[in-house]
């Protein structure tokens, strides 16, 4: 089966003051081996459907699938192991631990999805070196620069070789150079068995992704691919 991710009448709405609705009955398929933009303005729902496709939040009504298995929201410990194997996630804000270096940060992941201490240094010694931080390992995120810092947010969601890598606005706070360094980074990161989800209100980095979608009023709609 070439579909990595099925979503089917995905609805999402958030009770406030009032019910805002804002995924609305959407359903796609998510293939292996490419690399999908997600565009829409502010509040359109890029964040929400990426927080949904990592399990991190669960949908008001609808169903996710996840190579044939349907995910049962119900079930949080299995869907947190789930994401720990199969999802790498890379957020706008680096979220690293600040307390910790670019090698502790990278390495963590993968002890949290079980791995011993060895393996999961040398594993993360070998990312950091692959893109470009190996002088860096020591280093704790306060001694790293913008584009540094997204590198190792990189590393850690690629410490578990995960299928899927879902990156929200992953270039939106750095200068246009440093943002192209850490675009061809993760896309370098694509192959016949995984695919690549990034949202962003950059066309420039949407036109080079195989499958350009755009989320408004809570529809999700295909641009090109």
């Amino acid at each position: 089966m070439n579909d990595l991710i099925q979503i089917f009448n995905i609805n999402k709405s958030f009770e406030t003051l009032k019910k805002i609705r804002v995924l609305k009955k959407i359903s796609f398929k998510f293939k292996k081996g490419k690399i999908y933009s997600l565009m829409g303005p502010s509040g359109s729902g890029k964040s929400t459907l990426l927080n949904l496709l990592s399990l991190i939040d669960k949908p008001t009504s609808g169903s996710i699938v996840i190579e044939g298995k349907k995910i049962n929201f119900k079930n949080k410990n299995q869907n947190d192991i789930l994401r720990s194997k199969k999802i790498g996630i890379i957020y706008q804000q680096d979220n690293l631990l600040p307390d910790f270096t670019a090698l502790e940060n990278t390495y963590l992941a993968s002890l949290a999805a079980g791995n011993n201490k060895e393996l999961s240094i040398t594993k993360a010694k070998n990312l950091l070196k692959k893109i470009g931080l190996f002088h860096r390992l020591h280093h704790y995120p306060s001694e790293l620069s913008g584009g540094e810092k997204h590198r190792v947010s990189i590393a850690r969601a690629l410490i578990n070789n995960p299928q899927i890598i879902l990156a929200d606005e992953p270039t939106g706070s750095l200068d246009m150079e440093t943002a192209k360094e850490i675009f061809n980074i993760l896309t370098k990161q694509i192959n016949s068995n995984r695919l690549i989800i990034f949202a962003t209100h950059n066309r420039f980095f949407a036109n080079k992704s195989d499958c350009k979608l755009e989320l408004l009023n809570g529809n999700i709609k295909t641009i090109n691919g």
